[in-house]
């Protein structure tokens, strides 16, 4: 057995260990655990930026103790002038996953923590500390200015991506500042991103996109070849919505509406809900959720993206009783369904937090591919995504490229609420696996009383691709009992071993807040994470 980190005061999981400690630093002084996670976030944004930036998109979901449960869509719309023709007369069939033409939509996380601290200070009234921001964002400041050692894992990523990375402007500046990628233990510093979050933490989140700030951003991205204007910056807002949710045997699901794919989440576990799997880990558990897998992404390949192109609601197909039962019926329990089927990359980081007063926090936060664009502005030493990498140069149809429109997005944070009074919040980095790692930890925890660390650290798979990879093989780590492989293999699953813990499988987390305020927490071995709790 595996141990499940356990408190009472607060608990912080991420996917490195100094960030979840400045979330936990943050709830011993009072604040809350939307306070935590800006925290966490930023210091992420320092410590982990092969994953993450706050040249990124952001997803928030919040269970409040009253049993709301809120949403925050902190996504970027393309570049006014982010047209076909601007491609195609730079002699593209497609947008470059690299440079500036990559670095094509407005980044919003930083939009999100202002709208989450807003929620934040309105739900709290007296009864939690507002802490401010200079505080929250402190100790990213300080890593940025002072440095903090590259992981092994950090590491490893930048020199597998020098060859494609370091000549786009400004990455080397930062990323290989003696002419090599930063090693394991080398000390990654980043000045200008330190005097950038100073101006954020004194000037207020809004500051990144109108003001001095944004002129510099705006300024830099020009230079670098984006599309993106300080038009484009002024005009972003997040925006609160509802969220997705469907209710299985003893719990409601909760995640985000589209342009993310949480409604595939949400139907990989509605659909397995009702598939006969009576024990973990067996070829009926495995089996059962790759079908269910792939039901899901068809109908999201199908329909989700940017909500104002959908011509279906997402929460409409989870409400459709008919519609679920017709896809459990397509479901052969005993032989796999034909693949492949067009799959999304991305890189990311989920993070979460639960305060003494209950406030659940399950949030995204990422640049899509490992460093984004490339493209790290020279005044501000921000790290900027190439999320609109994923448009389609078309006129019409799925996800193709418009000015303005919000491009597809893998993220999706992710809660339960149990009947029982439990409420869960959970999430992975890995885009094509986060429903797939979704559905395997949240299936051993809530459906087969599997403990929570075990459910993450227990051996996984990944139909599909991620990180890039063109393979669409039904992955799996090499930890698995060879007769439920032998089994998968041959129901006419296209089986590819992979190494254990590996990073293919994203990184995860989990906490678990109990009726009697009891905190459980857990974090992935596959990552440089660690739970905080007091």
């Amino acid at each position: 057995m595996l141990h499940t980190p356990r408190s009472l005061r607060g608990m912080v999981t991420s996917p490195h260990h100094l960030a979840s400690q400045a979330g936990l630093d943050i709830l011993k002084e009072g604040g809350s655990a939307i306070e935590a996670v800006v925290a966490t976030a930023a210091a992420l944004a320092v410590v982990y930026p092969h994953m993450t930036s706050i040249g990124g998109d952001a997803f928030w979901l919040i269970c409040w103790p009253d049993g709301r449960v809120e949403t925050i869509d902190a996504c970027g719309a393309a570049a006014g002038k982010a047209d076909l023709t601007l491609y195609k007369n730079a002699g593209h069939q497609t947008v470059p996953w690299r440079g500036g033409l990559a670095a094509n939509t407005v980044a919003g996380t930083v939009s999100g923590w202002g709208t989450a601290l807003g929620l934040a200070e309105r739900a709290s009234g007296e009864k939690q500390t507002r802490l401010p921001l200079t505080r929250l964002l402190s100790d990213a400041i300080w890593y940025a200015e002072h440095g903090v050692p590259v992981t092994e894992g950090g590491a490893a990523v930048a020199a597998a991506k020098s060859a494609e990375l370091r000549d786009i402007s400004g990455y080397s500046v930062v990323f290989e500042p003696e002419g090599r990628p930063l090693q394991t233990n080398d000390i990654l510093k980043n000045p200008a991103l330190a005097q950038t979050l100073r101006r954020i933490a004194g000037e207020g989140p809004d500051s990144f996109y109108t003001g001095s700030l944004a002129d510099d951003i705006a300024e830099d991205l020009r230079r670098a070849g984006s599309p993106l204007s300080l038009a484009d910056l002024a005009s972003h807002k997040a925006s609160i919505k509802p969220p997705l949710s469907v209710q299985i045997k003893g719990a409601t699901l909760y995640n985000m509406a589209p342009p993310t794919q949480g409604v595939a989440s949400l139907l990989i576990l509605a659909l397995f809900d009702q598939l006969k799997a009576e024990r973990p880990e067996s070829f009926d558990h495995i089996h059962g959720l790759v079908e269910a897998t792939k039901q899901a992404f068809r109908y999201r390949d199908t329909h989700v993206g940017d909500p104002s192109f959908m011509s279906v609601e997402a929460q409409d197909c989870l409400n459709d009783k008919a519609a679920l039962a017709s896809m459990v019926a397509a479901i052969d329990p005993e032989k796999a369904a034909p693949w492949p089927y067009p799959s999304q990359d991305g890189d990311t980081v989920w993070m979460g937090a639960i305060d003494s007063n209950g406030v659940a926090v399950s949030m995204i936060q990422s640049t899509y591919f490992e460093f984004g664009s490339g493209v790290v502005l020279p005044q501000t030493g921000i790290v900027w995504q190439n999320r609109g990498a994923s448009f389609r140069l078309a006129e019409d149809g799925w996800n193709a490229l418009k000015p303005g429109r919000k491009p597809f997005h893998t993220l999706n944070p992710a809660a339960a609420r149990f009947a029982d009074g439990r409420t869960m919040v959970y999430g992975t980095m890995g885009g094509e696996g986060q429903p797939q790692t979704q559905a395997a930890l949240f299936s051993r925890y809530a459906r087969y009383g599997i403990g929570l660390q075990e459910a993450i650290t227990a051996p996984r798979w990944l139909l599909g691709r991620t990180w890039g990879d063109k393979s669409v093989t039904l992955k799996y780590e090499d930890r698995f009992d060879p007769a439920v492989i032998a089994q998968l293999g041959a129901a006419g699953h296209a089986i590819e071993c992979v190494a254990p813990f590996t990073s293919l499988m994203g990184h995860a987390g989990a906490l678990v807040r109990h009726a009697d305020g009891v905190l459980e927490g857990a974090t992935d071995p596959r990552s440089d994470g660690v739970v905080a709790a007091w």
